[in-house]
């Protein structure tokens, strides 16, 4: 079976984790455990977020006195793609010997008029009391909006429209590697209409999304979406939240789930559904076997029809 795995950002640090390296590369190591399991039995492609990541670079960014300029959205969405990757890469090597491991800087083609850079939504860096959010925002002309539990800064979040290494991912596929890629959703770029030439642009594509789009171009049998939750909560962090084993694409969109943690996950999911009839899956990491198996999470399912 062929899985698309995306991992969430909280993969290499958890909740108020300090983002040293040290602490990403102890965390990444639960990471492989679950992984490996998998990879032994299926074709695998991981994909992975990068929130803290690339908050973190463009403080040190915007803080840097020897640059005229900060390092803009999309390259250091690379260097996050290059940092998690070579984590990811030569832990899974220690724990799947002889398996071929590619981890791919990949770039996420979107639309230059897509209406969401000027609704800036996604989350990225760390959380901040609302005061120093507003400090931050005013000093550095970020937009911020509050998390569930603090003040983040957001950024545009463009649709991804196509994944430009597709064909590359899937020939790597049929080598027997384990791919690593699309990391933080890919590297944003715009084409010319006329010359195709790329530009990359201030933004992060959601991580979900993307996945969603590359589990359909490869033909992935199967879309698995992990988090640090064991799966889709009704009226999560409420006295009446209730687990959702199993859903639909329509029972999830009617679900009303926020768009700044659970709505992503749950659209991709349904996406993936919808255009391959193919089966997703969201839940918890440390669970993924059983998730794929069927023993944990929440699967999300096609529409049954009458025969």
């Amino acid at each position: 079976m062929r899985i698309v795995a995306a991992l969430g950002g909280n993969a290499l640090l958890h909740r108020g984790d300090r983002p040293d390296a040290a602490v990403q590369q102890t965390n990444i190591e639960g990471v492989a455990t679950a992984l490996a399991v998998l990879a032994r039995e299926h074709e695998l492609v991981i994909t992975h977020g990068n929130g803290p990541q690339i908050g973190l670079l463009a403080m040190e960014s915007e803080a840097d006195r020897a640059l005229s300029a900060p390092y803009p959205l999309d390259l250091l969405g690379a260097q996050t793609q290059g940092m998690i990757g070579s984590l990811l890469a030569r832990t899974l090597h220690d724990a799947l010997p002889g398996r071929r491991i590619a981890a791919l800087v990949t770039h996420t083609l979107v639309r230059a008029d897509d209406p969401a850079f000027d609704r800036p939504t996604k989350f990225v860096g760390q959380v901040y009391s609302r005061a120093m959010a507003e400090k931050l925002a005013r000093k550095r002309g970020w937009h911020i909006a509050r998390d569930t539990t603090g003040w983040r800064r957001v950024v545009p979040s463009p649709s991804p429209e196509r994944i430009l290494e597709t064909d590359t991912v899937d020939d790597l596929l049929g080598l027997g590697a384990l791919v690593i890629c699309a990391g933080g959703g890919g590297v944003p770029v715009t084409a010319d209409r006329d010359s195709g030439a790329l530009t990359g642009v201030e933004a992060v594509v959601d991580k979900d999304l993307t996945a969603a789009l590359l589990a359909e171009d490869l033909k992935a049998d199967f879309l698995l979406i992990l988090t640090d939750v064991p799966c889709v909560y009704e009226r999560y962090g409420t006295p009446d939240q209730r687990p959702v084993p199993d859903a639909t694409p329509a029972e999830l969109r009617h679900g009303g789930f926020p768009d700044g943690s659970m709505g992503p996950k749950t659209e991709a999911a349904a996406r993936f559904v919808e255009r391959t009839g193919g089966l997703a899956a969201i839940g918890a990491l440390d669970a993924a076997y059983e998730i794929v198996h069927g023993r944990s999470g929440t699967l999300v399912r096609p529409e049954l029809t009458a025969g």
